[in-house]
């Protein structure tokens, strides 16, 4: 009979423990330990306890890097987010909700590296070969090169890699794989764990590197346990509506990179095509002349965005005010409004702030503060900010502009798309580039007075807006 382990294990952190408790021993997470019993089967032990074919002890001065250089593909977006292509035996997890293009990402992929003279190996748990047909061709996207296998036995998968030896292998999903040695359904964190396990192994082996699709829960988190997100080596989350056109493309974790980078995309009735110029697409329907609108410029990794964010603020008779936020932190959004109710002397609560970033593009960094602030001043007072005016920097609680990096960066992407003032931290030493007029800022209220034609002192601007309104 084969063994078999009684443990649990917690769904956040993957940690293990002996028995159940309320709270994780490792992260403190409540209600998170799932019990499974892990059961080998005959035989299983030897076959996973293998060591990796021709693993032996190499002195690090005689790697050689170049020997398997990474493969470019023809979308230069998927290559920034990668790190400048697919590295050969490495293991990717792209996440993302329900219907946002996950699928449809991987089969441009897979069609790129076919179209190059490369095999690619599409293993589908969750679709028929006729399905993944129908998709490619509606894509443009058929290919000799790409090979359709459904199944979701990890034992055929793992042969299939090992006879066919592609150049990239995709495992649509991770959570639709079963390992006979294990007990558990498909999807339980037994067999997601040691499919993810068994996977990666084979990759580091044989050098081929393997894509896998990750459901995400209600949460927007990856399905599974979080021990997952660290056996892969890259975890890119695909984001955006599925009623809006752009999709971005971030790294969240890359051992060949930097995990800080996004590649943007539109959905069209083609599938997807890379956006090489984000800022040009999402500025193209900006409004800057309706008041409430400002445009910041935001650093995703090394590329600087301009991103338009919207405000507004309306009067409520409701015992309960509603703050919503689309694009930034709801609890970034309660600081500045305390900053400007405090700082500025604005009333703000007995109304309704809601905020908007267009495009779909979440801002993650805090030199987005004061163009937000301005946002919310400009539609308080039912004035635009000046035309061609971008807006940069952070915003204390004292009611400071601190200071942000990479500023020559943003304000030579301003200036290249046809801006001509920026609104930025003073003492910062930048270049200035021509024909963009810089001002420099020291408080909330000094934006404020730069930012409106006539000067206004912090607060004064509150009585004027009222007497306009009545």
């Amino acid at each position: 009979m084969p063994k078999s382990t009684i443990t649990f294990v917690c769904t956040d952190c993957g940690g293990e423990s002996l028995r159940w408790s309320g709270q994780c021993p490792h992260c403190q997470a409540w209600n998170t330990l799932q019990e499974f019993q892990v059961r080998k089967a005959p035989g299983s032990r030897s076959r996973r306890s293998q060591p990796l074919t021709g693993a032996t002890p190499t002195p690090l001065t005689d790697l050689e890097i170049d020997a398997a250089p990474r493969r470019a593909l023809a979308w230069g977006e998927l290559n920034r987010v990668l790190g400048g292509g697919i590295v050969p035996g490495s293991l990717v997890l792209v996440g993302g909700e329900p219907g946002v293009g996950k699928s449809t990402l991987l089969m441009h992929a897979a069609q790129q590296v076919a179209g190059g003279g490369g095999k690619v190996l599409y293993a589908s748990g969750e679709e028929s070969p006729q399905q993944i047909h129908m998709r490619a061709k509606r894509l443009g996207a058929i290919q000799s090169g790409i090979l359709l296998f459904a199944e979701n036995d990890l034992d055929a998968i793992c042969e299939a890699i090992r006879s066919e030896a592609p150049q990239l292998a995709i495992v649509d999903s991770i959570q639709t794989v079963t390992d006979a040695g294990f007990e558990g359904s498909a999807g339980s964190v037994t067999q997601v764990r040691e499919s993810a396990g068994r996977l990666m192994r084979l990759a580091k082996e044989i050098g081929v590197p393997i894509f896998l699709v990750g459901h995400v829960t209600k949460d927007g988190a990856i399905a599974g346990p979080r021990v997952l997100e660290h056996i892969v080596d890259t975890v890119l989350y695909l984001e955006g509506d599925r009623r809006q056109e752009l999709r971005v493309l971030r790294a969240m974790k890359n051992r060949f990179g930097s995990a800080e980078e996004i590649g943007v995309f539109a959905m069209g009735e083609g599938g997807l095509e890379e956006v090489p110029d984000p800022s040009s697409a999402l500025l193209s329907q900006a409004n800057t002349t309706s008041p409430g609108t400002a445009i910041v410029a935001a650093l995703e990794g090394t590329r600087p965005l301009l991103i338009e964010i919207q405000s507004l603020v309306s009067k409520t008779d409701n015992a309960m005010v509603r703050r919503t936020a689309n694009g930034v932190d709801v609890n970034r959004l309660h600081m500045l409004l305390a900053v400007l109710e405090k700082r500025a002397e604005l009333t703000l609560g007995r109304s309704d702030v809601f905020v908007n970033v267009a495009g779909g593009i979440r801002i993650t960094e805090p030199a987005a503060d004061l163009g937000l602030a301005l946002s919310i001043v400009s539609n308080v007072r039912n004035r635009p900010l000046p035309d061609g005016l971008v807006v940069i920097g952070e915003l204390g609680l004292a009611g400071e502009v601190r200071r942000v990096g990479q500023l020559e960066r943003r304000l030579t992407e301003a200036a290249r798309h046809g801006l001509v003032r920026a609104l930025i931290p003073a003492g910062l030493k930048a270049g200035r580039p021509s024909g963009l007029e810089v001002i420099e800022v020291r408080t909330l209220a000094d934006a404020i007075s730069a930012a409106f034609s006539s000067p206004i002192p912090s607060g004064a601007f509150i009585e004027e807006a009222e007497v306009s309104v009545s």
